[in-house]
């Protein structure tokens, strides 16, 4: 171990080294760098095509790892007791910036959606860390208020209120997908916290009926729907995307066509190295990188899981809901993504989390890695007493 190294273990904890997590790390790593594979194999037609460079998406990719890694190191270092002191505070210019994403000229506009704020030439997409925000608030007020939680529907209603509002909000831009994520989530931290499974599920089905009255009221949600239901009722315009992912799966067969090998990338796939990735993967990697793929998910949520009981058995509540949250959000999102890319679920515009080339997602999520890493150094720490650095 350098001094370097040495230094920064010892930092993480007083008189004791940091306690890291390396099952976890090992997941995040083995998932990125399958990530770094398909970005670069789905995307070198339309990199060249685009810029000139083949490898133009792969560069980015690295660049923005290697930016998401640095905040999560940073995290690391931050004592989780901060995020929930500051939790309010951290909510409160949340909601600053999905209200300034709603404003012409502060929010930048793409594909008739207004979800990005430009900041230094660079698009940053404020949604995926307000969702990130929120879901240190709902894991504070739930340490906070458990009793409330516990006793009956009071204790849900500022919980409900605040992801009603930060839902239409996501709504107006309008990010269907990430609402969708966040409620589930959130609703899945609150049951976790100790909140009445009949009261969760009524508020399910509410969400859900929302959502519902949403879709039928909006012209293109519908026209996304009767895509899902029957994607080859119109192949060349409304299903255009899933049945070209539905083809690069089933082309993929048991042990796919061969890496590098897809034909669907070749601009017949639409967005193929971000929200379709995962059928560019089926096709080149088959049945068996499917597979592992899942395998890997899976994995990795199971892990954050197990922390979330390390850290409820070291008595850190906060903690515990944190890293639960982080298990719930990864597995519901790559669920989500795998869904629309298989044609099981209606197109949502979610990227397959720390594979897809996502910029702002990718970034807050390896980020938030950081946090689930210390989560675990502290429930250690606590249940163990504090590691010995060797050289």
């Amino acid at each position: 171990m350098t001094a370097d190294t040495m230094t920064w273990a010892r930092s993480g904890a007083r008189g004791g080294g940091f306690r890291l997590d390396r099952v976890t790390l090992a997941l995040v790593l083995a998932i990125s760098l399958l990530g770094l594979v398909m970005v670069t194999s789905a995307s070198v037609s339309i990199a060249n095509k685009e810029s000139g460079e083949p490898f133009f998406y792969l560069e980015r990719q690295l660049v923005l790892l290697l930016i998401g890694g640095t905040g999560a190191l940073v995290l690391t270092r931050v004592r989780s007791e901060l995020l929930e002191r500051f939790a309010l505070p951290l909510l409160v210019i949340a909601i600053a910036l999905l209200v300034a994403v709603l404003i012409p000229g502060l929010g930048h506009m793409v594909n008739g959606s207004r979800r990005w704020i430009r900041l230094a030439g660079f698009n940053f997409q404020a949604s995926e860390l307000v969702r990130l925000i929120v879901l240190i608030y709902i894991a504070s007020y739930a340490a906070r208020r458990e009793t409330e939680l516990r006793s009956g529907f009071a204790g849900l209603a500022r919980p409900l209120g605040l992801l009603a509002l930060v839902g239409i909000l996501l709504l107006a831009e309008p990010d269907f997908g990430a609402a969708t994520v966040l409620f589930a989530t959130g609703f899945g931290v609150l049951f976790v916290a100790g909140a009445r499974l009949r009261y969760v599920l009524a508020m399910v089905f509410a969400a859900l009926a929302a959502f519902g009255a949403l879709i039928a009221l909006s012209g293109y949600r519908m026209r996304r729907l009767a895509a899902f239901l029957d994607p080859w009722a119109d192949p060349y315009n409304s299903g255009f995307q899933l049945t070209q992912s539905l083809i690069a799966i089933g082309r993929g067969e048991w042990f796919g066509v061969g890496l590098g090998e897809s034909v669907q990338k070749l601009f017949y796939l639409p967005e193929a190295h971000t929200d379709f990735l995962f059928a560019v993967l089926a096709e080149e990697l088959g049945l068996l990188g499917v597979v592992v793929t899942i395998g890997l998910f899976i994995a990795l949520a199971w892990r954050a899981f197990h922390i979330a009981q390390l850290a409820a058995d070291a008595g850190l509540k906060f903690q515990a809901y944190l890293a639960a949250g982080f298990g719930l959000w990864i597995g519901l999102q790559a669920f989500i993504n795998i869904g629309v890319n298989m044609g099981a679920l209606p197109t949502k515009g979610l990227t397959l989390p720390l594979m897809s080339y996502g910029r702002s997602s990718l970034i807050v999520t390896v980020a938030w890695v950081g946090i689930l890493l210390r989560v675990y150094h502290e429930a250690a720490s606590r249940t163990r007493g504090p590691a010995t650095v060797t050289a």
